[in-house]
């Protein structure tokens, strides 16, 4: 039986490159809030959803649950990164990013909990700057560090259940939709060991890993997938 997996901002970029990957052994179902889903598969359930509301967590699981009649995988991938110069500072554009960016994930995991058995996996994308935090975006790189001890808390709670919970943590990836600098993508790549950086496929490599039975004994980690950044 297929697995079903649902994928949270997963219109562009990251998420739909993990939904891509997922989709030749998955149902998938994806969330996305501002950008319609164009690109996605068709066989894909696509759920427009304000993950900070908890009522649109729930009607996002009913959905799949109503089309699948099963939810197995979950990869919190909707997020937000808002600068936090100490000159520039808004609060208000803060707590957004702290609400998407960890509380929605909890929002999310209370609605489909019961609907998750035994064998079910919990992938959460987290980022190199939970340990290292850019300059101006500090308080981005804390919501990030909030993901990572989240994932091993829910790991914990969730293991008698069966239900293992990790991240992946990526490092500078190049998404062409959202292209970097030509001075920001070479200072990225000159401090990556591997000297290039991370494409979407790579992270969504890593996703599947840790989604599928391979991983079957790894609950709790956060999972860097940077080409060796700073090291």
């Amino acid at each position: 039986m297929r697995k079903v997996a649902l994928v949270t901002g997963a219109a562009l970029g990251l998420g739909r490159a993990i939904v891509e990957d997922l989709i030749g052994d998955h149902d998938v179902a994806a969330t996305w809030l501002t950008t319609p889903p164009d690109a996605l598969p068709k066989e894909v359930l696509a759920v427009q959803a304000d993950l900070t509301d908890q009522v649109d967590c729930d009607r996002v699981v009913a959905a799949v649950i109503d089309r699948f009649g099963r939810l197995d995988v979950i990869v919190n991938n909707a997020g937000a990164v808002v600068p936090s110069e100490l000159d520039q500072f808004d609060v208000a554009a803060v707590q957004d990013m702290f609400h998407i960016n960890v509380l929605a994930a909890q929002s999310l995991l209370v609605a489909a909990l019961p609907q998750m058995s035994e064998g079910s996996a919990i992938v959460n994308i987290s980022s190199v700057n939970a340990t290292l935090p850019p300059v101006g975006a500090a308080l981005y790189g804390a919501s990030k560090a909030a993901v990572n001890l989240w994932t091993r808390g829910m790991a914990k709670e969730l293991g008698g259940r069966g239900i293992r919970v990790n991240a992946v943590a990526p490092g500078a990836v190049n998404d062409p939709e959202a292209p970097r600098s030509e001075t920001l993508a070479s200072a990225f790549i000159d401090d990556t060991a591997l000297g290039r950086m991370a494409t979407p496929k790579d992270i969504a490599r890593a996703v599947r890993f840790l989604a599928s039975d391979d991983a079957v004994f790894i609950t709790g980690e956060i999972l860097t997938v940077s080409g060796g950044y700073r090291l």
